[in-house]
């Protein structure tokens, strides 16, 4: 069972269940989709790329913050039988040019967070056809991706996808140079979500708290124990320790994967606030 498959079962078996909840504390605001319409979302999106002519062994890049249209991109791009390319937030234009470059992505999908690295570079990339756009205000130069799945089927493409088939690739973090690209198969993924369960058991009922940048293995590959079995996953934008707590006790969570620093404890003169 390829990894889409897992997603396709989900939102057969728990249609109307929460699949996804998206916490922006900052900003007051908190959305959530159910199984069913993940599915949907990740449909339209990979029929919306089909439609720009997108094809097998093509590479998709993925340059965005967590937010809840994350995964069903990851998934859309894969559905299409393309290889998803997640890069780093964290780099800079001239490592996003080099990563696109290297990788010969023929499509950008990234966020407002990323408009003036983009369009820094945009020009000397002359393999990337298409810059798709997740946010509010779209730039000129890029299309709208609302728009663009707003008049697309939400069912799936049929694109049979083969367990030693390549469909994504990673690039490392580049600390002692440049970033080095690292490709998976399908059966990579599949085995990922296989050892995430078996290491954390995850079952239906759990609730699983991701933190970390979905771009990197860790963060999404945690989570996909969770794809396994069709329990819901909170994604947190901000990393103060009172979001992390108060989501755990709202959302009620029951597995968070947290690095020390998340875990330090304020002190204020009248109370400690943990």
């Amino acid at each position: 069972m390829p990894i889409t498959e897992m997603l396709s079962r989900n939102a057969a078996a728990y249609p109307d269940e929460c699949s996804l909840i998206e916490r922006e504390p900052a900003a007051g605001k908190r959305r959530e989709i159910s199984w069913r319409q993940f599915e949907q979302l990740a449909n339209q999106f990979a029929n919306a790329l089909l439609a720009r002519r997108v094809k097998r062994g093509d590479k998709v890049s993925i340059l965005m913050m967590n937010c809840l249209e994350w995964l069903p991109i990851y998934f859309g791009v894969l559905k299409t039988g393309a290889m998803a390319v997640p890069l780093n937030f964290r780099f800079t234009a001239e490592e996003i040019a080099t990563c696109l470059d290297t990788s010969e992505a023929k499509i950008l999908i990234y966020g407002p967070e990323f408009i003036d690295r983009v369009a820094s570079i945009r020009d000397r990339l002359p393999l990337l056809e298409d810059l798709i756009f997740v946010g509010d205000n779209c730039p000129a130069k890029a299309e709208s991706f609302w728009d663009i799945v707003a008049g697309q089927p939400g069912t799936d493409p049929g694109i049979i996808l083969a367990d030693e088939e390549e469909a994504a690739l990673y690039f490392t973090s580049g600390t002692t140079g440049q970033p080095k690209a690292i490709i998976l198969t399908h059966a990579n993924l599949v085995s990922s979500c296989i050892t995430e369960n078996n290491h954390h058991l995850q079952s239906h009922d759990d609730n699983f708290l991701c933190i970390p940048p979905l771009y990197h293995c860790g963060a999404k590959m945690h989570w996909f124990g969770n794809l396994l079995v069709g329990a819901k996953a909170v994604l947190l934008r901000g990393v103060e320790p009172r979001w992390i707590l108060e989501a755990i006790s709202e959302e009620k969570v029951s597995i968070v994967w947290l690095l020390v620093p998340w875990l330090k404890i304020y002190w204020t003169p009248s109370t400690a606030v943990k």
